[in-house]
């Protein structure tokens, strides 16, 4: 692989394992898995077993992104919640080893839904994958963070002020162009925050049905994947994510339901899914739901901003996909000012 995301020194890792993992034994060979955009992603075999390796990109990276080591704590200290999440091994922080941090964790094995389509499955058997996603994202927000070692997890105060002023300070790290309605939604944004409900949760921060496995034969979750935008804040910045994910158009690049016929496909409006969400928190509903929804499409552009600008830089686990991903940022900044006009 001429990538530089996508090479991984394997005789560096077996080394390295050998010394710090109990029970691990080479030699060891690496296949990239092809999603993983920010965090390359790699599937280890060894005479020992089967693992996932999940490491830094290399190269210069931005202030506070590709937390790893953010990444292994959570999941470390979900173990044995009603979060399903992969058992963590080690997490090696001597960038000395192979150019960056990275972790070792179980290779979960499962059923992996890359579009909220569901195509793969029988039309009755849709709805309760999609509620299965509800209850594992309730889930996420009922965690007790003080029982979970994770009251420090992320600042206190107001989530969404927090998020968009980092976001915003991303996004203008890896501009490469003026997109006159991400300028908007960075404004309105800003002067339409609601006030502080009290809530203070676990929040996944890219919560997707592709950051999802599945049972074999089974709608139950085995594992939450890729928790490397995870922090304490608000649980309604999850929600919006997977409305945002189904407005996109369908297809490898949008992964949405816009346009879907979801009755006809046994798929869950955006209203159900809410409804059985709140239903499982015990909530009454949600409102200026708008805005949470504006916020999501407002963050994802940053994120593929990112993306595209580590494209460009060569730096990027994917480049031909980055590159692509990189011309759908006008277009999330126009859908979260949609959004905010819905309220």
């Amino acid at each position: 692989m001429t990538n530089a995301a996508a090479h991984l020194d394997t005789d560096a890792v077996a080394r390295w394992l050998t010394d710090h993992m109990p029970g691990f034994r080479g030699p060891l060979v690496a296949e990239k898995f092809a999603g993983g955009q920010s965090n390359p992603t790699f599937r280890l075999k060894a005479a020992s077993g089967s693992y996932v390796l999940r490491r830094k990109p290399p190269g210069l990276l931005l202030k506070s992104a590709h937390a790893v080591d953010r990444e292994f704590r959570v999941q470390q200290a979900l173990a044995g919640s009603d979060v399903p999440v992969a058992q963590m091994h080690v997490i090696c922080d001597d960038d000395a080893v192979i150019g960056s941090m990275f972790y070792v964790m179980e290779l979960v094995e499962g059923r992996h839904f890359a579009e909220p389509t569901l195509d793969a499955l029988a039309v009755d058997d849709r709805r309760v994958v999609m509620d299965e996603m509800t209850r594992v994202l309730a889930a996420i927000h009922d965690i007790d963070l003080d029982k979970r070692g994770l009251a420090d997890y992320g600042p206190e105060g107001n989530y969404y002020e927090r998020q968009i002023s980092r976001w915003t300070k991303q996004y203008r790290a890896s501009e490469t162009q003026s997109v006159p309605a991400m300028e908007e939604l960075i404004a309105w944004l800003g002067a339409n925050m609601p006030p502080d409900d009290g809530q203070r949760t676990l929040v996944h921060g890219d919560f997707r049905i592709d950051n999802l496995l599945f049972r074999e034969g089974s709608p139950a979750c085995a594992a939450v994947l890729d928790w490397e935008l995870s922090t304490t804040g608000h649980p309604y910045a999850d929600l919006g994510a997977v409305i945002m994910q189904w407005a996109m158009p369908p297809g490898n690049e949008g992964r949405g339901l816009r346009g879907i016929d979801r009755a006809a496909m046994g798929l869950m409006t955006d209203a159900e899914f809410i409804d059985r969400y709140c239903a499982r928190r015990g909530l009454p509903g949600i409102d200026r739901f708008g805005f949470y929804l504006a916020f999501n499409f407002f963050r994802m552009g940053a994120i593929i901003q990112g993306v595209l600008k580590r494209a460009l830089d060569g730096n990027a686990s994917n480049p031909e996909r980055a590159l692509r991903l990189g011309a759908f940022v006008p277009e999330f900044a126009k859908a979260g000012l949609d959004a905010a006009g819905r309220i």
